[in-house]
């Protein structure tokens, strides 16, 4: 969820022809103090050089990423130079990253249509993934099921992967949420990635099996459909949901600032045309309501996970105020856990802590709404880079990516397991 600017011009559906980014650039500015954080605030609000950050500035000493149109490389190099803002070039040429992502998951769909598996290492279309959550579903019947719990603003279903070992429709359960923002390729990748992995480790790892034979998993591998199709169709880094707002020729809101956790407050926007816009009322995105009646109906939910991309962190309530939950130093010590374990794979380090403090302030979001209607153990994950490749991150670092992960989910959910009550 850092800071990243889009420009590029509209020309087609397919994802041969989505927008452009030819020279375009993505700078990584260097926050310092207050006074800087004033005045690239006012930047965003100015709209000078065309600009459209996805976040704004919030607090020092965090970098903030931005991608800039070829026609405003100059202007806003003066400008931060005539200010005294530090920045450097964090990927010099970003058509040539999306070149070859769009290469890559177009050379592996050819191999499934012609009759290979799923491949679970790259990135792959909506009706892939669902494809794969109803082959699941089929292989698995005594033990996985795909639900439908609703439906996106224009009509694409959502579905979700049902793990259960035991009878009745309300054990206690865990949550798995994953791409509530678009762009956020890997989060959707390491989603139907963790799927695969609970039916393989069933019965062969003692943990996911001590974990089954007591609560049940849902994981929703794709929170928010719309918003990925226009990834692979429109505009590679689109956030937000694709419902209409009456008076705005903007479309979307922020589905993580939809939840009815102190909706409208802080580190959101009234602004449609904001990549942070709250919507016109909480749970307004149909695609958000549909996960709040599920859970709410399902009333015994004991875990709430959502996968975000990217900075490495591992964060629990709050972001909408800097008070600590009341659960805060136990939330902690699982957390630090769980990025031990990741680290313990491949030496990723995750920083911690609440979300508020620990990356910027952010109302409305899906986990301070989890925890505020008792689900306790609340997290949010900021899967992999921190800023090289950024929403690029390449397909070859999809396994690596969601094996690590999947060691800190573990020991979140095994916690949980053990302080069921």
């Amino acid at each position: 969820m850092r800071w990243i600017l889009v420009f590029g011009a509209l020309i087609g559906p397919s994802i041969c022809s989505r927008e452009k980014f030819f020279g375009d650039q993505v700078f990584r500015i260097n926050v310092r103090n207050e006074d800087k954080i004033d005045k690239l605030t006012r930047l965003v609000n100015s709209n000078n050089f065309m600009l459209n950050f996805w976040n704004t500035p919030s607090t020092f000493g965090h970098p903030v990423d931005v991608l800039v149109p070829s026609v405003s490389l100059l202007p806003l190099k003066s400008f931060l130079k005539s200010q005294g803002i530090e920045y450097s070039v964090m990927i010099e040429d970003l058509q040539s990253l999306l070149d070859d992502e769009d290469d890559e998951m177009q050379h592996n769909e050819r191999k499934e249509r012609s009759g290979d598996n799923f491949n679970y290492g790259a990135y792959h279309s909506l009706s892939a993934i669902y494809r794969e959550m109803a082959s699941m579903a089929a292989d698995f019947p005594d033990f996985v099921s795909r639900l439908k719990i609703g439906h996106s603003f224009e009509n694409r279903p959502l579905y979700v992967l049902k793990f259960s070992t035991g009878a009745g429709e309300r054990r206690p359960a865990i949550w798995l949420n994953a791409g509530i923002h678009s762009r956020e390729w890997i989060s959707q990748a390491t989603g139907i990635w963790t799927a695969r992995k609970i039916v393989s480790d069933y019965k062969k790892d003692t943990a996911v099996t001590s974990i089954l034979e007591k609560m049940d998993i849902f994981l929703l591998p794709v929170a928010n459909p719309d918003g990925y199709v226009y990834t692979q169709t429109k505009n590679r880094f689109w956030r937000k949901t694709r419902s209409r707002n009456p008076g705005s020729n903007c479309i979307g809101a922020d589905p993580n600032r939809n939840w009815n956790a102190s909706f409208a407050g802080e580190g959101s926007s009234d602004n449609p045309c904001s990549e942070v816009y709250h919507g016109p009322h909480a749970n307004s995105e149909v695609e958000v309501k549909s996960v709040v009646n599920f859970i709410q109906e399902h009333g015994n939910f004991k875990c709430f996970i959502d996968l975000h991309s990217y900075s490495q962190l591992l964060m629990y309530p709050y972001g909408y105020t800097v008070s600590k939950a009341p659960d805060a130093e136990e939330l902690d010590e699982v957390a630090r856990r769980a990025a031990k374990a990741l680290a313990s794979l491949s030496g990723t380090q995750y920083q911690v802590g609440p979300i508020c403090t620990t990356v910027y302030p952010a109302s409305g979001s899906s986990t301070d709404w989890a925890y505020d209607n008792g689900i306790k153990y609340a997290f949010a994950f900021e899967l992999r880079d921190t800023g090289r490749y950024g929403f690029l991150l390449p397909a070859n670092q999809i396994i690596s990516t969601a094996e690590e992960t999947w060691l800190g989910l573990k020991v979140i959910m095994e916690h949980v397991r053990n302080h069921l009550y």
